[in-house]
């Protein structure tokens, strides 16, 4: 319960003002989804963290957008191949495919 607690904060800092702070929460997600199997956990927050990345991927600069690709790519792992993984992705395909066809976006935030 107290690993789910940091995981909700963490989620809230994504939606903060300060770069840094989105940064590092987006890097404990990362780490999190990548340690751990949270499908379940996620599975009922979804909505609320796509959202979040997808404000991380169009607002976010360089290193952040990076890490919320990698971060959307492991939710997607996280959810699995059954609907809720396929929403997922389907909702923020387009926002991806933009990032990768910018040229003017960081070549870290392309490969994300």
């Amino acid at each position: 319960e107290e690993a789910e607690d940091r995981l909700k904060e963490h989620m809230d800092n994504l939606l903060d003002k300060s770069a840094k702070t989105r940064q590092a929460a987006l890097q404990s997600l990362r780490l999190a989804f990548s340690s751990r199997t949270l499908s379940e956990f996620l599975l009922e927050r979804r909505l609320m963290l796509t959202d979040s990345l997808e404000k991380c991927l169009k607002k976010g600069k360089g290193e952040e957008q990076a890490l919320a690709g990698t971060v959307l790519t492991l939710l997607c792992l996280q959810m699995g191949s059954g609907p809720e993984g396929e929403e997922v992705f389907r909702s923020l395909k387009p926002l991806l495919v933009s990032v990768l066809t910018d040229s003017t976006a960081s070549p870290g935030a392309r490969q994300s």
